[in-house]
């Protein structure tokens, strides 16, 4: 799998690595949601998961 598979969603019976039990490292999917979601807003079909996970990698970070 990908790191930008972390982005996908549950979908019927396939539980994805964003919703499974075993994710206890990640948190806080909101910030990531509403980043990916301004961003596509600005840019429709155009920006990738990939661009979404660097983006939020480098805001993401505690200075």
């Amino acid at each position: 799998s990908c790191d930008a598979s972390l982005l996908l969603e549950t979908s019927g019976s396939m539980i994805t690595e964003k919703n499974s039990f075993r994710n206890f490292g990640m948190r806080n999917f909101k910030y990531v949601d509403a980043m990916k979601q301004a961003v596509e807003s600005e840019c429709p079909g155009v920006v990738s998961c990939a661009d979404v996970i660097a983006l939020s990698a480098r805001d993401g970070l505690v200075k």
